[in-house]
C-alpha cells in the first residue's frame, strides 16, 4: 500500500465530511418525515417532494445491544445503538472508543456523532464510516 494520498470518502451518502462531519436525509416537504436512502414516495403521506436537511451531530442513546458474534473478520465485541439525534431523525450506529461493559451505557444518555477510518485503497484513500461516541 502507498502513503495516504489525504483522500477521503465517506462509506455512505448521508455522511458528508465537507464543513464537519454530518449527517444528511431527505425531508418530505409535505409532512417532514426523514429518510436517509432516496425515495420516489415519502412511506408515511405518499408525497413525492423532497428536501436535504443536515441533522444534529449530537443525540441520545435509545437503544443498544453488546454483539458478541459478527461475520468473519468483524472484531466483537461492539455496541450497537439506535440513536435519537437532536432536532430529530433516529439513526442506527455502532457506539465507538466506549468499550462493550454494558453497565457504561445508559438509555437516554447523550452521544455525540464521529468518524473513524474503516479501509484504505492501494492509493491511500482512506473509506470514513461514522459511529456515536458518549458525550
Amino acid at each position: 500500500m502507498s502513503e495516504a494520498n489525504g483522500r477521503r470518502i465517506p462509506v455512505v451518502d448521508y455522511l458528508v465530511l465537507e464543513g464537519g462531519p454530518h449527517l444528511v436525509a431527505q425531508a418530505c416537504t409535505s409532512c417532514g418525515a426523514l429518510f436517509f436512502d432516496r425515495r420516489n414516495a415519502c412511506a408515511r403521506c405518499g408525497k413525492v417532494e423532497f428536501a436535504s436537511r443536515p441533522l444534529a451531530t449530537t443525540g441520545v442513546l435509545r437503544s443498544f445491544t453488546i454483539v458478541h458474534r459478527a461475520a468473519p473478520n468483524v472484531p466483537v465485541p461492539y455496541v450497537s445503538s439506535v440513536v435519537e439525534l437532536d432536532g430529530g431523525g433516529v439513526v442506527k450506529a455502532n457506539i465507538v472508543d466506549a468499550g462493550s461493559d454494558p453497565e457504561k451505557f445508559q438509555l437516554g444518555m447523550p452521544v455525540r456523532l464521529t468518524t473513524f477510518v474503516c479501509g484504505v485503497d492501494d492509493e491511500g484513500t482512506e473509506a470514513l464510516a461514522f459511529g456515536f461516541t458518549p458525550a
